[in-house]
């Protein structure tokens, strides 16, 4: 089996590597080639992937290389887990859209348009040569926005799904707290990439019981502040949102506090830095503690079970991924890319049976999968009045006024990857 990185220059990536090296007997990888256009970052990452690789007496060889068709040709899997334009760019998108009183994240509002905006072109492209060397092979996206991301690999005919590792760390979390092992809870997992609920928590299984109520009785606290949400608001809803939905629930509040520290893509490039040359020491052969600060826990898991699904040999597998709606959310076209519990076997993802939704949550969910609707057209097609309709019907925007200013801002700091601009 030969599995592709591209983006595997990543720091994030000895995270992956660790858990292709543990759950060999999951997936067995005989070839793993990292791809990345950063040869001096794809070398240390590389070097330490194999140190991981023969520490823990993987069989399997790495390569690298930062020709991307020599990387995925013949490839059973191709990962993406791009970053275009690198933490510069994101210091941006988290930088300019505060200047209109609006949030600054790199996957939700203005800067996350921006971000789809780069990023989608590229990962077509991308895309493209994995079908002309490969038409059989899966496509695993990671790359944020990866509902956007996602449908747009759909819509172009390619063999993808999207994977996110937020509901995995839902699972791991709530079973610490349980007491459980993480394999005997269940989440009733709903909505868009970075706009979930976990509906329920059943032990055994989907039929078991749901012990979500329990949950937040006896451990509110500890998941509320795991939210940074007062523990009053998750006992009224009864769910337990996502930590993106702070940004809509306290949107003021956390523009407010975006102003006074330092920004995330700050914090992450002085991580980065110290994680590279943490990578390039030889003796170094296991992933450092402090990668765990820079995000993406238990991606590694989340990948190899999903890849190991679609590449496998046996039936079905329950995960909870991105894929095509089709009525599963009726409220939402067909077309629309959901994050839910599915089926994954070798014929890919298919979404299972969800319980109808408070208004409270279908509302919400219509109306950013609108703004993706408009985000995707402009990621495709350009043209500022595009840019513009997306904005104003993202609902953390929603002013005329303000998708104005963020037009033109966006335009200005992304001129470089968008062509027509």
């Amino acid at each position: 089996m030969k599995l592709a990185v591209v983006g595997g220059g990543s720091t994030y990536t000895p995270e992956l590597i660790d858990g292709f090296a543990r759950l060999r007997d999951t997936l067995p990888v005989e070839e793993l080639v990292l791809v990345d256009p950063a040869a001096d970052r794809l070398e240390l990452v590389g070097g330490l992937a194999r140190r991981i690789f023969a520490k823990q007496g993987h069989p399997g060889r790495i390569v690298t290389t930062t020709d991307i068709d020599a990387g995925v040709a013949d490839a059973d899997a191709v990962l993406l887990q791009l970053r275009v334009g690198g933490q510069a760019a994101r210091a941006k998108d988290e930088a300019w859209p505060l200047e209109c009183g609006c949030i600054g994240q790199e996957t939700t509002g203005a800067g996350g348009l921006a971000k789809a905006m780069r990023t989608v072109p590229v990962v077509l492209d991308i895309a493209e040569r994995v079908r002309r060397t490969n038409p059989n092979a899966w496509i695993i996206d990671f790359t944020n926005p990866v509902g956007i991301v996602t449908r747009a690999l759909l819509q172009a005919g390619h063999k993808a799904v999207g994977l996110c590792n937020v509901a995995i760390g839902f699972q791991r979390k709530f079973a610490a707290l349980l007491d459980v092992t993480p394999g005997e809870v269940h989440l009733d997992h709903v909505g868009l990439n970075h706009l979930t609920w976990e509906t329920g928590v059943r032990l055994g299984g989907p039929g078991g019981e749901n012990v979500l109520p329990r949950l937040i009785a006896e451990h509110g606290d500890a998941i509320a502040d795991d939210l940074h949400m007062p523990r009053a608001i998750v006992d009224r809803l009864g769910v337990v949102p996502s930590y993106y939905l702070r940004y809509f629930y306290a949107h003021d509040e956390v523009v407010r506090e975006l102003g006074t520290k330092p920004s995330r893509a700050v914090e992450v490039a002085a991580m980065e830095k110290e994680l590279l040359a943490m990578y390039g020491d030889p003796a170094l052969d296991e992933k450092p503690a402090l990668l765990a600060k820079r995000g993406g826990a238990f991606y590694s898991e989340a990948a190899v079970d999903l890849a190991a699904s679609l590449l496998g040999g046996g039936g079905s597998t329950r995960q909870v991924v991105n894929t095509y709606n089709n009525g599963t959310l009726p409220f939402l076209p067909d077309d629309a890319v959901i994050e839910v519990q599915a089926s994954v076997d070798r014929t890919g993802a298919t979404p299972l049976a969800v319980a109808p939704l408070d208004p409270l949550y279908a509302g919400l969910i219509g109306n950013v999968t609108a703004y993706e609707d408009l985000a995707l057209e402009a990621a495709l097609r350009g043209g500022r009045d595009r840019v513009f309709k997306a904005l104003l019907a993202h609902p953390l925007i929603g002013q005329f006024e303000y998708a104005e200013a963020l037009t033109d801002k966006l335009i200005a700091h992304n001129r470089e990857h968008l062509p027509w601009a």
